[in-house]
């Protein structure tokens, strides 16, 4: 349903209304604890407070996912996050960090700096996707909180305007800012070990203590055996929740079936009128993908290393010889079809 206008006025009216119903509340209770057995109200109105706390606060996005107390990165000497953990990487002026689906997953959101500039690690589960943003409200730094789910994807709210964004795309969808965007950061899904490869030096997110079983619930999620059905996995192709890597170039859109990029390896395509290529790495979880600088240009993939012609990268895009231009990385997600499709109505399959 598209009621998030609506949803978002219940909110901004929210103690209004609790007050006017309370009021009704306790007017007809004066009349009800008349009776001869006056437990019988008493019971429902300890029902009626009972249900009003857990669906207005037990319930609420930001008391069922907390933010980590204690948010500490290591290098890999004292890391303890197992290499084979899927990881959202971002790498900003030499600094790179990682952070761990398996935690962020749980929180929704880690905001934190990387190079200098201030980030908003986002991952929704229920999607299948991370982006990460520079939290900036009218250009200036500031927090958000969880605070619900539009068509399944995760919505924070700003502590500046109160206006309400959209993981998907960094889109504001109510509130003042409406209509806005955060600026999205270039970052990559992969896996640990595939990451450290390409950034020895990284830092990598530990997890904090105080959300050990937390974390311990999402230990088969990246990997597509959890059981829940808002993010259970579809191992057929382009069912809703089928894994599909969506690039965006200018407005177009397309979609890749994980299953035929397993296959292929490497994808020469176009993405409106962009050339572009995706491949992935040999640990079958990694994945990149680059402009190519022509489109006659057909790349090949082995042993993690992309090749055209005689021209050789690594999986940074950067050229293994010196007479060649680097390439330029795009943004590519991991999702859900059902997400994908969803925030990308016009999009096309690959």
């Amino acid at each position: 349903m598209n009621s998030i206008d609506f949803a978002y006025f219940l909110h901004n009216w929210r103690w209004v209304f609790r007050i006017s119903f309370w009021a009704l509340i306790l007017i007809g209770a004066s009349n009800a604890f008349r009776v001869k057995w006056k437990w019988v109200p008493l019971i429902f109105l300890a029902m009626a407070a009972g249900l009003v706390y857990v669906t207005n606060y037990e319930m609420a996005a930001d008391t069922m996912f907390y933010q980590p107390e204690n948010l500490k990165l290591q290098p890999v000497p004292a890391n303890k996050v197992k290499d084979d953990r899927l990881i959202i990487g971002v790498s900003i002026n030499g600094e790179a960090k990682a952070y761990p689906i398996q935690f962020i997953g749980y929180h929704h959101q880690v905001q934190d700096v990387v190079g200098g500039k201030s980030v908003i690690v986002t991952y929704c589960t229920v999607c299948r996707t991370g982006r990460v943003f520079e939290p900036l409200v009218n250009k200036k730094p500031t927090l958000f909180r969880l605070v619900g789910m539009d068509h399944f994807n995760a919505m924070f709210e700003d502590e500046t305007t109160h206006s309400w964004w959209r993981q998907a795309n960094g889109e504001a969808i109510a509130g003042p800012l409406k209509g806005g965007k955060l600026p999205e950061l270039a970052s990559t899904q992969t896996s640990l070990k595939q990451w450290l490869r390409l950034h020895p030096d990284s830092k990598i997110m530990q997890p904090d203590p105080k959300f050990k079983s937390e974390y311990a619930g999402m230990a088969l999620y990246e990997s597509g055996k959890g059981k829940s059905s808002l993010t259970r996995t579809d191992s057929l192709s382009w069912k809703d929740k089928s894994w599909v890597v969506g690039i965006e170039i200018k407005n177009q859109s397309k979609a890749f079936d994980w299953n035929r990029l397993i296959n292929e390896r490497a994808i020469n395509e176009k993405i409106g009128n962009t050339p572009v290529v995706l491949i992935l790495a040999a640990d079958d979880k990694s994945f990149f993908a680059f402009q190519r600088a022509n489109e006659s240009d057909r790349f090949g993939i082995k042993n993690d290393t992309l090749f055209v012609d005689n021209q050789y990268y690594n999986l940074l895009g950067e050229s293994l010889t010196a007479k060649e231009a680097n390439l330029k990385p795009i943004n590519a997600y991991q999702e859900f079809w059902h997400s994908w499709k969803t925030f990308h109505p016009e999009t096309e399959r690959y």
